[in-house]
């Protein structure tokens, strides 16, 4: 094997970061040369600016430099032409246009929309740490804050302010933790803008959400609802009609027939409602291992039971997270219980709720694999 051949091979084991497929295979290698030693690549970039340039200098010099007879490295970077870059869209999304990749009838990924009847349940902590104690499980897994109004996933994620990559009419959702998360915050001019749409308009964004992102493989893709039976809820039914729902309610009694619309709106969607999560449970006291019902107590039992004569079959209360200061303190700051404190009450319980989540109950028999030969 010649330098130039081995240096070639070494390429077509790096990957783009974002995009997660080879360099040669997504045609960021515009030329390869080698003389007296010194290995000279021109590297054609996606967009301009791109921000995971450090990340392709190192992983390319890293492939390279084993290459025996390659002494030095030099890389030259350009930016893809407006045809390259429409060659990449079509490559990554398989030669079909614009399309929501978890509606097709091949598609492995399970979709669980995270519902609660009213605000302030905690809903939005509690789909940030799913996501992330899944994906510590070895999932693929992703968020959509799909509430546009009150969006608070990317702060709970540690993603304030960053901003997609972008590649034309397709983007590439930041990822932390191990989990890729898309939000309307990340597409504002400035974060304080607010999101002033009409009931029609928050369809057609929901639909871009899902269909621009370049998502990759998921095994599970989890949707931050807004609280309530609004258009997106029923959007989410219309666009992904394979959806499942995820209904979180506080221990009060009376929260439950508030928790029991939004399992109800589901329902009439066609929808399978998979399960009850309580928040907020009793607190443990730390020093004491006291246990103290600050919200009161029997709100997801109930949840549980309405639902279940609701739908005629069984819908389970998968579990209890106690109220934990640890869970708003790590919101605020970006780092989820389940990653910054794994060990605590709240994360176990939560982890426990994950390990039943993931028990995939419908069959696969029938849906197309989409495996090549």
């Amino acid at each position: 094997m010649s330098v130039i051949e081995g240096i070639n091979a070494a390429l077509a084991t790096v990957q783009d970061p974002e995009l997660h497929r080879a360099l040669p295979e997504l045609g960021m290698v515009e030329h390869v040369g080698f003389s007296n030693g010194v290995a000279d690549l021109t590297i054609l970039l996606t967009i301009s600016g791109c921000p995971m340039k450090d990340r392709l200098t190192t992983d390319i010099t890293g492939a390279v430099s084993a290459v025996e007879g390659v002494n030095d490295v030099r890389i030259t970077f350009g930016v893809m032409s407006d045809e390259g870059r429409a060659a990449v869209r079509k490559l990554v999304r398989g030669g079909r246009e614009k399309f929501i990749p978890f509606a097709q009838p091949e598609s492995l990924t399970r979709v669980i929309g995270i519902a609660s009847g009213k605000g302030g349940v905690g809903k939005s902590s509690l789909t940030a740490n799913l996501a992330v104690a899944a994906a510590k499980k070895g999932l693929r897994v992703g968020i959509l804050d799909a509430d546009v109004y009150g969006h608070s996933i990317p702060r709970l994620m540690g993603l304030l302010g960053v901003r997609p990559t972008a590649i034309d009419q397709m983007f590439i959702p930041p990822e932390s933790y191990g989990v890729k998360t898309v939000s309307m915050e990340m597409f504002k001019p400035e974060r304080a803008d607010a999101v002033a749409y009409r009931g029609p308009l928050l369809h057609r964004v929901l639909e871009q959400l899902l269909s621009d992102a370049y998502w990759g493989d998921l095994d599970l893709l989890l949707l931050d609802l807004p609280p309530g039976t609004g258009d997106l809820a029923i959007s989410l039914g219309q666009l992904i009609p394979t959806s499942e729902i995820l209904v979180v309610t506080t221990p009060q009694v009376a929260a439950a027939e508030v928790a029991e619309r939004a399992g109800r709106i589901a329902h009439q969607m066609h929808q399978r409602v998979i399960g009850v999560i309580e928040n907020m449970s009793a607190f443990i006291c730390p020093t004491c291992n006291e246990s103290t019902e600050l919200f009161g107590s029997g709100g997801g039992e109930e949840t549980s039971a309405r639902l279940s004569t609701l739908v005629g079959a069984d819908v389970p209360l998968l579990g209890k997270v106690p109220f934990a200061p640890e869970l708003r303190t790590g919101g605020d700051s970006g780092a989820p219980i389940v990653h910054a404190q794994p060990e605590s009450p709240a994360a176990q319980a939560i982890s426990n709720i994950v390990d039943k989540l993931i028990i995939r109950e419908k069959s696969l028999l029938g849906v197309r694999l989409g495996v090549t030969s």
